[in-house]
């Protein structure tokens, strides 16, 4: 298991664990606002959490994959499906919602390469209802790209550290969402 330390985002307002030895990358570049980017020092995987406008739909399975999609776009795709959608209780005291994680794939055609690269998207949504915000912490798992390919071993440990930053994401403090 990596070395895990609890991060402070957006000035300490949300806290979650993740490997000490992920990079901040508002020291490399321009961050919006509203985003958290956090960059691995040794490979293309990056974990991005995000404040964005709460979507419309009741439903937060739909709500998840309406935002994987946005993603998708994003990303101008050239495929994308979605795996698996499942809700997971959020046990502990603390009001965070429970989030709506979902697995899926994208086919991304990334700094004019002929082919595009194959990317594990990993998403996790937690609606914040009364602030009218959803919350998505997503992280893009490059499988296969023409600089290399990820082995299932890197994928699951990568899955790993997803697991652990979405159990333990708690928002601290709300006003965040003002």
């Amino acid at each position: 298991m990596s070395d895990f330390t609890q991060r402070g985002l957006f000035g300490d307002a949300i806290t979650a664990l993740f490997p000490s030895k992920l990079i901040d990358a508002s020291d490399l570049r321009q961050i919006p606002d509203t985003q958290e980017v956090l960059l691995y020092p040794d490979s293309d995987v990056s974990i991005i959490l995000e404040i964005l406008e709460r979507v419309q739909s009741n439903d937060h399975t739909d709500a998840a994959k309406f935002h994987f999609e946005s993603l998708a776009h994003d990303n101008s795709a050239l495929s994308s499906s979605v795996g698996e959608v499942a809700i997971i209780p959020n046990d502990r005291e603390d009001l965070t919602p429970s989030p709506v994680v979902l697995y899926g794939s994208q086919v991304v055609k990334k700094f004019n390469r002929e082919r595009g690269d194959d990317v594990r998207i990993l998403l996790a949504l937690y609606r914040v209802e009364e602030k009218q915000v959803d919350l998505v912490l997503s992280m893009n798992i490059p499988m296969r790209s023409e600089a290399g390919a990820t082995s299932d071993q890197e994928f699951l440990a990568s899955k790993e550290v997803f697991d652990t930053a979405v159990r333990s994401l708690r928002i601290v403090d709300f006003g965040l969402f003002a």
